[in-house]
């Protein structure tokens, strides 16, 4: 049989690749995001070029309800999810506490930490019931040490952290693995979102040297999603060669 991961966020970088390497590795997909067209795009791709199954789900991770609706309901045949990739997240703006903006940080808050929570809570039963399963969050570096002008996107990816550890204590009954991965500078959408389309500072982010690409954070996913059944990476930290944390970067 088939094996079935779940990733939100599947629109584009992380989340894409994730879903590309899985499919080509022959499992079924179900991918979530918030753009209609890409995510239709991504489904007819991945079931052409590898020949899996793929249910496609469009809502934003933000929406309680919709995400309920959609995770909580899944066809018979589509709930025996075996990997769950929290990968839905952004940052918005680099600013000074002080000049932040609250739409902002509501929006950070909203996608990284309650966005998780939402999805985690509407499968979970589906994990629990079978007593198996392994969920994997994406985190990040900034979820490891706080930096400069980082505040609210900082505070969201601790918290990714923190979720992580309670699911893995909390879920031990169940045998259900948790794994939280902390990708540092990775070149993606990522910046360009931050930057709200700034497509000049966007590029100087990733100036000067060889950031992670998406596809290393997919097979290192696929790695933790591929160990015995008796091992779980709690978490991990991962950075390209040029960067050592969040602090010290070599351009």
């Amino acid at each position: 049989m088939q094996k079935i991961i779940l990733v939100t966020g599947a629109s584009s970088g992380f989340g894409k690749a994730i879903a590309e390497k899985f499919a080509s590795e022959k499992w079924n997909c179900i991918i979530t995001g918030r753009r209609k067209e890409k995510i239709e795009s991504l489904a007819a791709s991945l079931h052409e070029t590898y020949g899996v199954e793929v249910l496609p789900l469009v809502f934003d991770v933000q929406d309680k309800e919709a995400v309920f609706n959609h995770l909580g309901n899944l066809p018979t045949q589509w709930q025996g999810i075996d990997v769950v990739v929290n990968n839905a997240g952004l940052a918005l703006g680099r600013d000074s506490f002080e000049m932040a903006s609250l739409t902002d940080w509501e929006t950070m808050i909203d996608t990284n930490v309650k966005g998780l929570m939402y999805v985690t809570k509407a499968v979970l039963p589906y994990l629990t019931e079978r007593k198996k399963g392994h969920i994997i969050n994406i985190g990040s570096t900034a979820g490891v040490e706080v930096y400069k002008e980082g505040n609210a996107y900082c505070a969201s990816k601790h918290a990714v952290a923190a979720l992580s550890k309670a699911m893995r204590i909390d879920l031990l009954p169940y045998k259900i693995k948790v794994t939280v991965v902390h990708p540092g500078a990775a070149e993606t959408e990522f910046s360009l979102v931050r930057f709200k389309g700034d497509e000049n500072k966007a590029g100087l982010v990733y100036d000067g040297y060889k950031a992670l690409q998406a596809v290393d954070v997919a097979d290192i996913i696929y790695y933790n999603a591929c160990l015995p059944a008796h091992v779980c990476i709690n978490e991990l930290v991962v950075t390209c060669l040029a960067q050592a944390n969040s602090f010290y970067l070599q351009k």
